[in-house]
């Protein structure tokens, strides 16, 4: 049996998420709005479509690298997490870290989206864990320098 999201137009004029290469992992997401974005602000853009993802699954919600790279325009919560049960219209956060108030278009590509596979897991609360070398060390305890 093959997975298959389903698709409802919120609006006739949205554009439905679609992959712009076969190979790609995320489909673009399009604007169905214009939205003005003032400098060092943010914004929900709706993109006039909703969906059913099948049993579960998840999606995400990831910044384009095109917008993010020349126009400082990036997805706030990215990724931003859609759940199976999410009914409602898919709407997506960005934010404008430019120096420039930025317009987004109407049918612009905004973001894109990644389905994953999700699996709940069983928990137990402990009053210790195994060790590894690593231990405790994060936040740039291994440095900076490629050559250490």
């Amino acid at each position: 049996m093959q997975n298959i999201i389903k698709f409802k137009f919120e609006d006739n004029d949205a554009i439905i998420p679609n992959y712009a290469h076969k190979e790609d992992a995320g489909m673009d997401i399009y604007s169905n709005e214009e939205k003005l974005i003032p400098a060092n602000s943010w914004a929900l853009v709706k993109t006039g479509f909703s969906m059913e993802l099948p049993k579960g699954y998840e999606a995400q919600i990831r910044s384009k690298s095109g917008l993010a790279l020349n126009k400082g325009i990036f997805c706030l919560n990215s990724p931003g997490t859609i759940d199976e049960n999410y009914r409602g219209e898919i709407g997506v956060i960005l934010m404008n870290v430019g120096k420039q108030d930025y317009k987004v278009e109407k049918h612009q590509k905004i973001a894109q989206m990644v389905i994953n596979k999700v699996e709940h897991l069983n928990y137990e609360i402990t009053d210790s864990l195994s060790q590894t070398l690593r231990g405790g060390g994060g936040f740039g305890s291994t440095g900076l320098d490629v050559n250490k």
